[in-house]
């Protein structure tokens, strides 16, 4: 007796390797072709002088609609809001939304990834045996790549701190986002050369964020123009590692970026330009700790400011960011921009 052999399942159609990454609202940042340089870090005993200590008073402002979610959906009376139901982004004492400062370290740290030679910070499980060996995220302390050194590694603490963004309006805004599409890395090409990944993720700035209308997924969010303030506060950093922050930043008039935060970046949600208010640095690190009353900070701000930032990006160019990922990632986060988010499928 005879039996026939069973139907292979039908497969999804795989894009040409000639695809134009245009049409989709993404792009990678390939990796560099050298692995990491790793380095033991400089450690949290003492304040170090020949390294930069202080703080930065940051300005973001919203471009397209932000929303941070909570991951809770609550009554829309609860939040001020006259939709039935809808899901929430947080909130501080004030009802002003609040961006965790998790979130802003979150996303500088992929760009940090992006323009240095860095391992990345987190792999799944089910695309570990995807990627390449030296990209996989360090796990020995004593040696760290540049971005873990700064941001923070397996049983190492980072340099720098983002407080918690608070928005100065105090009315937050409802929008509908649509339904999205999950990530299909499997079915691109462009994803894998002989069998591992080449880059990392970004997607596009676009000039508005697409709404899903009636159907749409009733979101709490910042509009567009609102403000936050926060502070990224920084110790034991050297002159490159804070310039390259300052790059991430989109302060490299040569490469001008915008952040993009939270959900919806497919449909062009989440950009944030960032603005430098002033820098702040201790006059004695001495003084702040041997004496009651906290010492005055020696503030930068305007000519002051700006050479600081100059000297500090110009040291990042020298010696630790990569031109040619930093094109790349610039060529995605630019803004302005003149590029839409697909309203349809991608």
């Amino acid at each position: 007796m005879t039996t026939n052999p069973p139907r292979p399942k039908p497969r999804r159609p795989v894009p040409n390797d000639s695809e134009n990454a245009i049409d989709k609202p993404y792009a990678l940042v390939p990796f560099p072709p050298k692995a990491p340089q790793l380095k033991h870090p400089v450690g949290h005993d003492r304040y170090r002088k020949d390294r930069l200590h202080g703080k930065l008073v940051l300005k973001l402002t919203v471009k397209t609609a932000v929303h941070v979610s909570t991951g809770i959906v609550a009554m829309g009376s609860d939040v001020g809001d006259r939709i039935p139901l809808i899901k929430t982004m947080a909130q501080g004492r004030q009802r002003q939304l609040t961006i965790p400062g998790s979130s802003l370290k979150g996303v500088v740290r992929s760009a940090f990834e992006a323009i240095t030679n860095s391992t990345l910070a987190v792999v799944s499980g089910k695309y570990k045996q995807d990627m390449p060996q030296n990209r996989l995220p360090c796990r020995n302390k004593e040696k760290l790549c540049p971005a873990s050194l700064v941001f923070g590694a397996m049983d190492w603490q980072g340099l720098i701190h983002f407080t918690d963004a608070t928005c100065e309006t105090a009315k937050s805004a409802t929008g509908f986002m649509p339904s999205l599409y999950r990530p299909r890395p499997d079915e691109r090409r462009a994803y894998f050369q002989q069998g591992k990944a080449v880059g990392r993720k970004f997607y596009y700035n676009a000039v508005k964020a697409v709404s899903g209308g009636d159907r749409g997924i009733p979101v709490q969010q910042a509009g567009t123009e609102f403000v936050f303030k926060t502070d990224l506060q920084f110790s034991n950093l050297s002159q490159a590692e804070l310039g390259t922050l300052l790059i991430v930043l989109g302060q490299d008039a040569k490469y001008p970026m915008a952040l993009k935060v939270g959900g919806g970046k497919p449909i062009g949600m989440g950009t944030m330009t960032v603005a430098i208010k002033a820098v702040e640095t201790p006059h004695s690190l001495k003084e702040r700790y041997t004496q009651y009353a906290i010492p005055d900070s020696n503030q930068l701000i305007d000519n002051a400011l700006k050479r600081f930032v100059d000297d500090a990006i110009a040291a990042a160019h020298r010696s630790l960011v990569e031109k040619p990922q930093l094109e790349a990632l610039a060529d995605i986060l630019k803004w302005p921009t003149d590029r839409t988010a697909p309203e349809g499928m991608y």
